[in-house]
């Protein structure tokens, strides 16, 4: 099993935009380096005999059918935004386009 470095954890802080100290990065290479120590065990285990399935107890869904209901008009749908520009919510951008 590949060891998590520090390194791998700067770099998916880096896509999730976190900044993590020296402290945080030592400590979560090791808690994630556990837990593909552990998948790897589950690995492990005889699963020949067992069927496929999405979930590990009999679920069915109940489905609903689509009525049109009426919505929220634009007003009441900004009345509580911290910023609007009377038509649309206004966000801070945060992808630098380049």
């Amino acid at each position: 099993m590949a060891k998590i470095t520090k390194a791998d954890v700067e770099y998916v802080a880096g896509l999730a935009r976190l900044s993590l100290d020296e402290e945080t990065k030592e400590r979560l290479a090791g808690e994630l380096g556990d837990v593909l120590t552990h998948v790897s065990k589950l690995n492990e285990l005889d699963t020949e005999d067992v069927a496929p399935m999405m979930h590990v107890l009999e679920v069915s869904n109940v489905f609903r059918e689509d009525e049109v209901q009426p919505s929220l008009s634009r007003e009441e749908a900004l009345m509580n935004a911290p910023k609007t520009d009377d038509e649309y919510f206004l966000v801070p951008r945060i992808i630098d386009q380049e």
